[in-house]
């Protein structure tokens, strides 16, 4: 099967759609990119919501974009079916009239309303005008789409009507690199608990507890964090970890470094918000940690025990004192936090490698590919 992954999408920001790839590849498929990614990252993006009479610039880049997309698409083999990634809201409207009679399949990783209500950018009872644009968004993305591809059962059951037949779950992943990445033998004998945390420090990810979790573990000499990125709540998490002098801030590392630097830590924290967006989605952090070889912490959720299992450690969402305590007992046992990163590092052999993950997906465009016109296509007729 040969698969045309089309749109602005940007691996190194963004690995989710660069893992569906991986796994399209190592399942036999043939995969051509026409990829010209957009130069806004996610925080630009909500930046311009927040600002609107920032849009043109919006509008100007992504019309650049689809005007290189447009010349190289027309260069192209045909294609069985087109897969467009991860932040395709727009670029999937684009795939919709360039490929009339080929399958399109969106990455349908967020939805434009759930993210801006995560980051408070609309009001909360939904009726204003950047709601309803949102909405708007989500609806023209989803109608141009014949698979919509959605990262847990919550999201599935979170589309619209006129697109929940068309869904279709397959968990984040990670790439090849992550697994690569995991030590073969960690270090024995006595010495500090290495734990990494690596985010956009937005609201869902909890960094306001997690700061206060490190304000508790002030005395602890037995544990050292490494806190990557920035972003929303980046100065509230330093301020109320300030007091702990183990904590180490990176504002980023680059792609081809992380699996490393990961790697290189005992344990990989998750997500701890109370959003509800926090409660419908398993980070992708949590599966590269797994991959990596890492003990995972993270939130008690519905996703996460799922995907997870037996094989993390889990605290109740918004809780320091509980997140504090159970990284204190991995530095106190290391047997427990041995068996917590051979636990993770199975599972993700098992469940999280990209081969894996794209098996739903393959499987609902073969069933897509028997009809004669894509559903998408009949129903905006």
């Amino acid at each position: 099967m040969r698969w045309l992954a089309f749109g602005t999408y940007d691996v190194h920001r963004h690995p989710r759609v660069g893992v569906l790839i991986e796994g399209l590849r190592a399942a036999g498929d043939e995969v051509v990119e026409v990829n010209v990614p957009l130069a806004l990252d996610t925080a630009g993006r909500v930046a311009m919501l927040r600002q609107p009479w920032r849009l043109p610039k919006l509008a100007w880049l992504l019309g650049r974009c689809w005007t290189l997309l447009a010349v190289r698409a027309r260069r192209a083999p045909a294609a069985d079916a087109v897969l467009v990634g991860y932040l395709g809201h727009f670029d999937v409207r684009l795939a919709r009239r360039l490929f009339r009679r080929t399958p399109i399949v969106l990455d349908h990783l967020i939805s434009a309303a759930g993210t801006a209500r995560d980051r408070s950018l609309t009001d909360s009872g939904g009726g204003g005008l950047k709601s309803k644009l949102m909405r708007w968004i989500d609806r023209g993305a989803l109608s141009s789409a014949d698979v919509v591809v959605v990262d847990t059962d919550e999201h599935l059951a979170a589309l619209p009507a006129s697109a929940a037949p068309r869904g279709v779950v397959a968990p984040v992943g990670a790439g090849q690199q992550w697994f690569a990445a995991r030590p073969a033998a960690r270090p024995s004998g006595p010495r500090a608990l290495k734990v990494i945390f690596v985010g956009l420090f937005t609201p869902l990810h909890g960094t306001s507890y997690l700061g206060s979790a490190l304000a508790e573990l002030a005395d602890d000499e037995r544990i050292e964090v490494t806190m990557v990125g920035k972003g929303q709540d980046y100065e509230a998490c330093r301020a109320a970890a300030a007091g702990n002098p183990r904590v180490t801030w990176v504002d980023w590392v680059t792609a081809s470094e992380l699996p490393g630097v990961v790697a290189a830590h005992d344990v990989s924290l998750g997500i701890f918000g109370t959003t509800d967006k926090a409660q419908n989605v398993v980070p992708t952090k949590v599966f590269q940690g797994a991959a990596a070889g890492c003990a995972i912490v993270t939130s008690d959720t519905a996703p996460q025990r799922r995907t997870l299992g037996d094989d993390a450690l889990f605290v109740p969402p918004g809780s320091a004192s509980e997140l504090a305590s159970v990284l204190r007992s991995l530095a106190s046992d290391p047997a427990l936090l041995a068996d917590y990163q051979g636990r993770a590092a199975a599972r993700a052999d098992d469940q999280f490698a990209a081969a894996t993950v794209v098996e739903p997906i393959r499987a609902r465009v073969g069933s897509t590919s028997t009809s004669t016109q894509p559903p998408a296509m009949q129903e905006t007729r």
